[in-house]
């Protein structure tokens, strides 16, 4: 049955836009935030990466909490409030941690900023589980993912903005001079943060937007809710080991990745002898995808997390190591390869010829690339040590080239690469282990969409429910970044030598490529045949 074209509501998804932003905006500036904290509250790289931890906790536990209770009651509690509340309460619970965090600062209280930053990532948690639904029904829902792939671009340039801006409110400086930061840098920032959202929460309230809702009906999975219970339940337990007693961290973060892993393997076992009660867990490419969504949130953020710690190593980058005031253009440029990268996967989407996308995949890359530069001129920052980084994204684009814009083939290909990234920062010094490092976000850029293609491939009236799962999966982000910062406080490790983690992270999503292709082989699946192009 053919429908009427949909046109698109232009001015609801402007808005919406500015909420992909400021995602990207504050995840990214955790970064500047991290070595701030360290040293301002005379922490070790482990408890400075609680900062992340929160953060990425908040989303595993509110997407948990917003299942649970819709399975209790038996259908989808964001769709029955609609998308548009959904974002909205999401925004004003982001606005209440924002405000958080200016008494906690004030009180000097670092568990009080963990706790407020755990409030504005339990908002986002919201907002993204809504946002992303409501992005596609505000047009036709053919032209949804060209809308999605907006909000990506927009959000990664978000990632590349907000290192810099909060650099310049907190040392009043982006460039080399240190500056102290005091408190009513911190108020000034988390005040101007709060009164975004606000006015974004408010604009959305009082316009006349859709609701957003769907008419998927909704799947309960008692067994499966059950299942990642458990899993929280035995975190939460591995936690408060870590508090009470003087177990050595490292185990309790290896004992946490067991958990995680084993849990999810033990319940697909379960599904496969008896689906009833297990819902989209009976589908071992789900449970493959959401390790991977796993491993690789949390090498993106442990790559960039514990990034500042290193540019002040002594030796590293520097002989005396740089202040926190000094480090916001290099960290801009992670995010800003993961622009890079985004940018150029969404070509795909838009109604090139063949001579035209191979044009654009040329040419976008390094449009990304002078807005990053620009952008970092344009605050002061001294760019001439990043231009030689253009040849690092040649060997991005030829990576393009040959990934065709098949989920397999690119995941593939980019985490071998990221792998020999990793490999080649950590036996290196100076500024070639900083750009291999850096081009750890060209790679991470196309592999959350790869990932998550594969992972709800086949899975048919279980697809919603799959997704709900692998963005629970952003956990991974709370778990990895400590344990690197773990191996960072070893003395016979340190800093440098830690970033080994993330090349095992990229070498393990290489392998679950091929892992993915074969079992989607098995069920019929030829993916990359089938639906090439899928990021």
């Amino acid at each position: 049955m053919s429908q009427t074209k949909q046109p698109t509501n232009t001015g609801a998804l402007a808005t919406l836009v500015v909420v992909f932003f400021f995602w990207g905006f504050i995840a990214a500036s955790n970064s500047i935030l991290i070595p701030f904290c360290k040293t301002h509250f005379s922490l070790n790289q482990f408890q400075s990466q609680l900062i992340g931890s929160a953060f990425y906790g908040a989303y595993f536990i509110g997407s948990l909490l917003l299942f649970i209770v819709s399975n209790v009651f038996g259908y989808d509690i964001l769709n029955k409030i609609g998308y548009k509340k959904g974002i909205i309460y999401g925004l004003w619970i982001s606005v209440a941690g924002a405000l958080l965090i200016i008494p906690s600062a004030n009180a000097n209280s670092f568990p009080a900023l963990l706790g407020s930053f755990f409030v504005v990532a339990l908002g986002f948690s919201l907002q993204q589980t809504a946002a992303q639904p409501f992005a596609i029904v505000l047009g036709d829902p053919s032209t949804g993912s060209h809308r999605l792939n907006l909000g990506g671009g927009v959000n990664s340039l978000g990632t590349t903005l907000g290192p810099i801006i909060v650099s310049f409110f907190l040392f009043g400086t982006v460039g080399g001079q240190h500056a102290d930061i005091t408190i009513t840098n911190i108020n000034t920032l988390y005040l101007i943060v709060a009164s975004v959202f606000a006015a974004v929460a408010l604009f959305f309230t009082f316009s006349k937007l859709p609701a957003g809702k769907n008419d998927e009906k909704f799947e309960k999975a008692n067994k499966a809710s059950g299942s990642l219970l458990l899993m929280t339940g035995l975190v939460l337990v591995i936690i408060l080991i870590g508090q009470f007693t003087e177990i050595d961290k490292l185990v309790l973060l290896l004992l946490t990745l067991v958990v995680v892993i084993g849990i999810l393997f033990y319940s697909n076992a379960q599904a496969v002898k008896n689906s009833e009660g297990w819902g989209a867990m009976r589908y071992q490419q789900l449970i493959f995808g959401m390790i991977g969504i796993f491993v690789y949130v949390g090498a993106e953020v442990t790559i960039d997390n514990n990034f500042g710690a290193l540019l002040k190593t002594p030796g590293y980058f520097t002989e005396a190591g740089l202040d926190e005031s000094q480090i916001s253009h290099y960290i801009s440029l992670y995010w800003g390869s993961m622009m890079i990268g985004r940018w150029t996967g969404a070509i795909g989407v838009f109604n090139l010829s063949a001579m035209g996308k191979r044009i654009a995949t040329i040419v976008v890359p390094f449009i990304a690339f002078a807005v990053i530069l620009i952008v970092n001129k344009i605050y002061g920052n001294d760019i001439r040590d990043i231009y030689a980084y253009a040849g690092v994204i040649v060997i991005m684009i030829i990576a393009f080239f040959y990934g065709q814009e098949k989920p397999v083939k690119t995941l593939l290909t980019f985490a071998i690469l990221a792998t020999i990234a990793m490999l080649v920062g950590v036996f290196t010094k100076g500024i070639v282990s900083v750009y291999a490092l850096m081009a750890g976000g060209l790679c991470c850029s196309v592999m959350w969409p790869c990932i998550f293609s594969l992972g709800v491939a086949g899975l048919g009236k279980y697809t919603s429910q799959g997704s709900a799962f692998l963005i629970m999966m952003i956990l991974g982000g709370a778990v990895i970044p400590p344990l690197q910062g773990t191996l960072g406080d070893m003395e016979g490790i340190g800093m440098h030598y830690s970033y080994v983690v993330a090349a095992i992270c990229f070498a393990f999503l290489a392998y679950l490529a091929i892992k993915l292709r074969n079992v989607l082989k098995s069920q019929g699946l030829d993916f990359d045949s089938q639906v090439g192009g899928g990021h």
